[in-house]
């Protein structure tokens, strides 16, 4: 798309929808949100990019191929799962670990590792069906 407008735009309008998506990831399952909705959100930025910038500048901007992303997404959700199987509980329960960071207690859980992985698995699959109909529609 030639528009100056959407050119203009588009860079602070996909600022802040990548950081509002990584809000939407952290605040996980306490409150609506997580790593599917957090990922549409994210590819919702990149494809406005996209639109305003082509194709080329979004596979350059992600510098990873979106399979790539979308398989170490999949491989960080499985491990999550797989981490409650060492610990002898049932697959998939949740594991906290409380590590003193900057003298603060900080609770980190593997069910952020999962929704983190959820995010990346949407975010490279979505983005990949995205840039591939991009490439068509400017034929």
């Amino acid at each position: 798309m030639k528009s100056l407008i959407l050119r203009t735009a588009a860079p602070p309008i996909v600022g802040v929808m990548l950081l509002f998506s990584i809000f939407v990831l952290l605040r996980g399952h306490n409150e609506p949100g997580g790593g599917f909705i957090g990922g549409l959100i994210a590819v919702a930025a990149l494809s406005i990019y996209g639109i305003a910038f082509g194709v080329e500048t979004v596979r350059r901007a992600i510098v990873f191929h979106p399979l790539a992303i979308s398989g170490a997404g999949l491989l960080l959700a499985t491990l999550s799962g797989l981490l409650s199987m060492l610990f002898h509980v049932p697959f998939m329960s949740g594991l906290w670990a409380y590590p003193v960071i900057l003298g603060e207690e900080v609770p980190l859980s593997s069910v952020m590792t999962f929704d983190i992985g959820v995010y990346l698995v949407v975010v490279g699959a979505v983005t990949s069906i995205a840039l591939s109909l991009e490439e068509r529609g400017e034929d």
